[in-house]
């Protein structure tokens, strides 16, 4: 009988690559915190209604790559493809958009697009993500890339800025019929065609290079703002500017979910392969109100966690390693007892098994311990440990309650 094999395009996060996925967990999650954002956790399991309100139907994620089917009780769901839909289905549900206020939200986990597998881009993926309510004001949009900056400074990964200004209800819909007007006498791909009359700002984002040297002279949405957007995107870079954050406007930059208004952004990097997106996200001020809730100006964005795994750089951090051993049968359960309560404020290592003095030595030096301490018959009888610092060779004996 064969062997059961993993699905294409899942993939197990497993000894140095789960470190790294972990590692990488705390830091955003401490930096999210320090920003005021507090963790959610939403179903991976929502309807189908949810993401083809929110994404939209003429996206490559909702006509192509969900994971969709109907369970036993005749619904339609499908495993989520991204985070943001579901937080705002949460905020809608529990009437938080009608308490005011602002809410802010960090989160991580899988999401499930069925796409072609390839370098950093799977099956099933996780993400993580921060989403923002109730700020209009563009400082928000600034405060959210500048903590994007610092998560990806804080793990050693090197990248680069790119934003755009999608604008808004007012300036959107002329500036589609400009768009359209150019579009049509142009000679794009089959997806680009269609996308003309469904969301025609889509076309921008063609990866196609013969569909790119088309759209070279195509009509730019940050020529085309009203007075507001156009406003908030000057400040925006003002922002950016004053603050040390060196970024690039790329006006083809639309970004894949149909939902953004105003700020779009995107972090790239040159380090895995072709230039690639590593985070992007931007402002949704009327993803809500599509949804059906009050109309709630909100800003988020969202991390591609395995894109990152080769790039990651551990900080090293001095930490106490503590090595405590038996070297008598009737030592086990002290032992046992000190590494309970060692556990509380260091990284303890043992294994409850019985050793002589050498032994033990040459064990805490493969487990790199930067303290030993060792319990035998004379320990025992005296209730004191022997502990050595193995930094400092220091040695002394000291009571176990001291320990």
């Amino acid at each position: 009988m064969d062997n059961i094999q993993s699905l294409r395009g899942m993939k197990d996060i497993k000894e140095k690559e789960g470190e790294l996925f972990n590692y990488f967990i705390v830091n955003a999650s401490k930096i999210a915190s320090r920003y005021g954002f507090g963790y959610l956790e939403t179903p991976i399991l929502e309807e189908t209604a949810l993401f083809k309100r929110s994404v939209g139907e003429s996206s490559d994620i909702v006509g192509k790559e969900m994971y969709q089917f109907i369970d036993k009780g005749e619904n339609d769901v499908c495993l989520r493809p991204e985070g943001t839909a579901g937080v705002v289905r949460m905020f809608i549900q529990n009437k938080l958009d009608r308490a005011g206020g602002t809410r802010k939200y960090f989160y991580y986990g899988p999401m499930f697009r069925y796409e072609r597998p390839q370098k950093g881009r799977l099956r099933e993926f996780h993400q993580f993500g921060c989403e923002s309510f109730g700020e209009a004001s563009v400082y928000e949009d600034a405060n959210i890339i500048l903590m994007i900056c610092e998560i990806l400074q804080s793990v050693g990964i090197g990248y680069k800025l790119l934003i755009n200004s999608l604008g808004c209800k007012e300036c959107m819909p002329p500036y589609k019929e400009n768009l359209v007007a150019h579009l049509e006498n142009l000679h794009l791909c089959e997806d680009c065609d269609r996308r003309i009359g469904t969301n025609p700002i889509r076309v921008l984002d063609c990866k196609n290079e013969s569909c790119k040297k088309e759209l070279q002279n195509a009509p730019k949405i940050t020529d085309n703002l009203c007075v507001e957007c156009d406003a908030d995107f000057i400040k925006l870079k003002k922002i950016l500017d004053e603050n040390g954050v060196a970024y690039e406007v790329d006006t083809n930059l639309v970004r894949g979910l149909d939902y953004y208004t105003k700020t779009a952004f995107e972090f790239v990097s040159n380090e895995i392969g072709s230039q690639s997106a590593i985070a992007g996200g931007g402002r949704y001020d009327r993803l809500t109100e599509f949804l059906g809730g009050r109309a709630t100006p909100a800003v988020g964005f969202a991390i591609g966690i395995e894109r990152l795994l080769e790039l990651i750089k551990v900080k090293e951090e001095s930490e106490e390693i503590v090595y405590i051993g038996a070297m008598c049968e009737e030592a086990i359960d002290k032992v046992f007892s000190l590494v309970a309560n060692k556990r509380k404020i260091s990284k303890v290592v043992t294994d409850y098994k019985v050793r002589g003095f050498t032994k033990h030595i040459e064990n805490s030096k493969k487990q790199n311990a930067t303290v030993i301490a060792l319990i035998g018959d004379k320990e025992l009888t005296d209730g004191t440990v022997w502990v050595k610092n193995s930094q400092t060779n220091e040695e002394i004996i000291i009571p176990i309650g001291e320990f």
